[in-house]
């Protein structure tokens, strides 16, 4: 194999590894993650960089390549440890960081840049802001989100519970920490993980994108707390439990996009509120409905990413360890 060169950064806590130098056929970006998920190849080259010793367990990044047509920027191919994953709000924040910052996209040093980037789940636009010369956030619209099931009861080891079912790019069940007697602190986390898979495995056959088979089943389950509401809009914390076991340090982006459907559908989010997103790590994201459409809500999520470094990833074809392996 030969040796991999990425640009990591983080948003709000979650890393993001960002990967240009691997080459991914299909005719598009959803064709492109199947060829992914299919090639050892391809998927070699994710468990050298998400696998320890190179990675962890909660790693996360992405493949960028061409867009669906000449309307995108680029496209991309998101990963963790289990996979490729439909959507990424965090990693599309700091896509739209790296794609200004790398010179990639052209910006002036004061006002909003849009960065195009076509992902498993459709189209999305990083809303790129500068402020003398440099990102100052990012704010990303999404493909439409909205409301696929509400009062989902699952039996769980620590009891009955229920949940409400939400897409925005991936589909996320959403329970209320108090429900499974935990709140979204770093101190509840083994607990947290545990009953997350197993309301994401319960409830997994119950995603069915109405368009897209790709798209189908639940990517994780989000806890929440709520923090109660003021005059902007609603204030809530949460986790999200992805893939199998994964916990997003970061708001969680597309979550956000499934959670804002799920109140604005309650009443609980006017227009022109915002939601104030607190992640497990304390960082922030914000989140507003920006437009309705036929099929659900466009939200718009504001973060930001920083740069955490550079780095090249070999294997030492004599290595016992090969592309690595998984803790939890």
């Amino acid at each position: 194999m030969l040796p991999v060169s990425t640009v990591d950064y983080h948003a709000g806590g979650e890393p993001f590894r960002i990967v240009t130098s691997v080459e991914v056929p299909g005719a598009s970006v959803p064709d492109r993650r199947v060829f992914a998920q299919t090639s050892p190849t391809v998927d070699a080259v994710r468990q050298l960089l998400v696998n320890e010793p190179r990675g962890h367990a909660d790693m996360y990044g992405g493949f960028v390549v061409p867009g669906n047509d000449d309307g995108a920027h680029f496209g991309v191919l998101f990963w963790h440890k289990d996979g490729y994953s439909t959507a990424c709000g965090h990693g599309t924040i700091a896509l739209g960081t790296w794609a200004i910052e790398s010179g990639l996209v052209a910006a002036s040093s004061d006002g909003v840049t849009d960065v195009v980037i076509d992902v498993p789940s459709g189209r999305v636009v990083a809303r790129v802001t500068c402020a003398g010369g440099a990102v100052s956030g990012v704010a990303f619209r999404n493909v439409p989100s909205y409301v696929s099931g509400r009062g989902l009861e699952v039996s769980t080891s620590r009891g009955d519970v229920v949940a409400d079912l939400s897409f925005g790019g991936a589909f996320y069940a959403s329970v209320a920490a108090s429900s499974v007697g935990l709140s979204v602190t770093p101190s509840c986390y083994a607990d947290l993980i545990a009953v997350g898979r197993e309301i994401k495995w319960a409830l997994d056959a119950q995603a069915v994108h109405p368009v897209d088979s790709r798209l189908n089943g639940v990517y994780g389950t989000i806890f929440y707390d709520d923090l109660g509401s003021s005059d902007s809009g609603p204030h809530q914390r949460n986790v999200a439990i992805f893939a199998d076991g994964e916990v997003d340090r970061s708001p969680c982006g597309s979550g956000t996009s499934a959670r804002l459907a799920l109140l604005y559908d309650e009443g609980r989010l006017a227009d022109g509120q915002v939601l104030r997103h607190e992640s497990i790590v304390g960082t922030t994201f914000l989140g507003r409905v920006v437009e309705i459409v036929d099929d659900g809500v466009i939200t718009e999520v504001e973060g930001a990413a920083y740069r955490t470094g550079n780095a090249t990833f070999t294997l030492d074809p004599r290595d016992p360890l090969g592309t690595g392996f998984t803790l939890r």
